[in-house]
């Protein structure tokens, strides 16, 4: 199993992709090689193969890594599920995990939302589309320096708000008001419940 994130760029017409397309591809590698493990394509258009229990620590770090630059975010569609066709790249592959996250994706612009999950369970997926909706409430209104502030604190997940103060040559306080403001302990607490979930569709 499976899952895929097929997502594009928000407010990429109005950068160069020199302010973007390094940083995500250096993130990207971190999962592996391309064009098996991940994609960008016609421009701003990207695919990634993860694991299921990375799939939305990874979605929301994508949105805050762009959304560190002013103008831009992501939209993203995941889907879970198994792989029932390796390609030569991974838009080619197929199976459950690559067709829910195209129609999640699709659905999208229409739907106004910039992240929905599809599982193949309703009930899941119900309570989990539920839960990125009221998120993304205050995950569409990260700032740069919100969004910086998200990427570390994914990045550095054992760090103490002293050593992120040192990192950012902030002080300390700062830092616990950044966090405050991108709703930080609520990003974990959604990403807990994810893991929770999981655990049950097994």
């Amino acid at each position: 199993m499976i899952a895929i994130i097929t997502g594009d760029i928000i407010g990429s017409g109005n950068h160069s992709s020199d302010a973007w397309l390094s940083v995500l591809k250096q993130y990207f590698v971190r999962f592996g090689e391309s064009p098996t493990d991940w994609e960008i394509y016609r421009g701003d258009e990207f695919q990634l193969k993860i694991p299921q229990d990375k799939a939305l620590s990874t979605a929301i770090y994508i949105k805050a890594l762009l959304k560190s630059t002013k103008g831009l975010d992501a939209r993203m569609g995941i889907g879970l599920g198994s792989e029932t066709f390796v390609g030569v790249g991974v838009s080619e592959s197929n199976g459950p995990a690559y067709q829910r996250s195209g129609r999640t994706f699709e659905s999208l612009k229409e739907d106004k939302l910039n992240l929905t999950i599809a599982t193949g369970h309703g009930f899941f997926d119900e309570t989990l589309n539920l839960m990125l909706k009221l998120a993304l409430d205050f995950m569409d209104d990260w700032s740069p320096v919100s969004a910086e502030i998200v990427v570390l604190a994914l990045d550095n997940p054992d760090a103490s708000q002293t050593e992120i103060a040192k990192r950012l040559n902030i002080q300390q306080s700062a830092v616990s008001q950044r966090q405050k403001r991108a709703r930080l302990d609520l990003v974990h607490q959604l990403l807990a419940y994810y893991s929770k979930t999981l655990k049950e569709l097994k």
